[in-house]
């Protein structure tokens, strides 16, 4: 089934047809494998809902483009969720915490060092908020990596003038979260979806399948994403389309995500990505969307 036969079962854009969107709400962190390039045919073929669901929120760039008004989002990595709890509560006092930051690389791996010591654990929130934004912004690329024991571990970028704080879009995001049913989690993906029902909506946007075997990256958290776990999502969709529940999933257009999700309808697409640790493995990606809806 075609593109077009595909967006004339759902109804383009349906999810924003009453509502004007903030464009100053926009992600706060650059991410490895975002999804701006791909907004206009991901949005296209969004349904409408009652609740958006995202398990795999990362920097949150299909979320801050739709603004639905209610969602459930989530994701395993503890400090990247800290960071929209602190922005949704605390805005005032992460704003005034990132004005305290130098764009030095001395100082940069004093911060960085932070997450060895036995005194991170007392940071607070905002603390620990305010030190990942800066080390993403400030780190070589733009890349959220962890070691095996969870610790930031980029090396300083050497950016002339890096905006560490985007204070503009900071209050943006703060107000959107404020204005809508929002329920913030840090599970598993099968348990952050278990609540969905019929007439909602689920973005699937998980590590992806590496296209070789020596492109595997996984390290946004202390947690890798193997193909067991490709499957056990492949499951938690299909237990989802049994139920009702729409669903979309990103993925890379690798032989074994294309024969697992193969009873469905994909739609290829592909992204320039910047944002790697090898300079070699950056470039044109070729990617699928799988949906669970808009068929025969």
């Amino acid at each position: 089934m075609g593109y077009n036969v595909i967006t004339k079962y759902i109804g383009v854009g349906s999810i924003m047809a009453n509502k004007k969107n903030n464009p100053l709400t926009r992600p706060f962190l650059k991410w490895a494998g975002g999804k701006r390039q791909l907004l206009p045919q991901i949005s296209e073929l969004v349904p409408k809902m009652k609740t958006y669901y995202e398990p795999f929120i990362g920097a949150g760039a299909v979320l801050f483009h739709l603004q639905p008004n209610k969602m459930v989002i989530n994701d395993t990595n503890a400090e990247l969720i800290n960071c929209y709890n602190v922005i949704k509560n605390n805005l005032n006092e992460l704003i005034e915490d990132l004005n305290n930051y130098k764009n030095e690389k001395d100082y940069f791996y004093s911060i960085r060092e932070l997450d060895r010591m036995p005194a991170y654990q007392k940071l607070s929130d905002v603390e620990r908020s305010s030190r990942i934004i800066y080390l993403n912004k400030t780190c070589y690329n733009g890349l959220f990596r962890v070691n095996s024991q969870g610790q930031f571990n980029t090396p300083f970028g050497r950016y002339t003038n890096p905006k560490i704080l985007d204070e503009t879009v900071l209050k943006a995001v703060n107000k959107y979260l404020n204005s809508s049913d929002v329920t913030i989690l840090n599970s598993d993906f099968e348990e952050a979806v278990s609540t969905a029902k019929k007439g909602d909506f689920v973005y699937f946007d998980p590590p992806y399948d590496p296209i070789s075997d020596t492109s595997s990256f996984t390290g946004y958290d202390i947690n890798g994403f193997s193909k067991g776990e490709q499957k056990r999502l492949k499951d938690t969709f299909e237990e989802l389309t049994n139920k009702g529940v729409k669903c979309m999933l990103s993925n890379s257009k690798t032989p074994f995500i294309t024969k697992l999700y193969e009873e469905y309808e994909t739609i290829d697409v592909s992204a320039i990505r910047s944002i790697n640790s090898n300079a070699s493995k950056r470039g044109k990606i070729e990617e699928i969307l799988v949906l669970n809806y808009g068929r025969d």
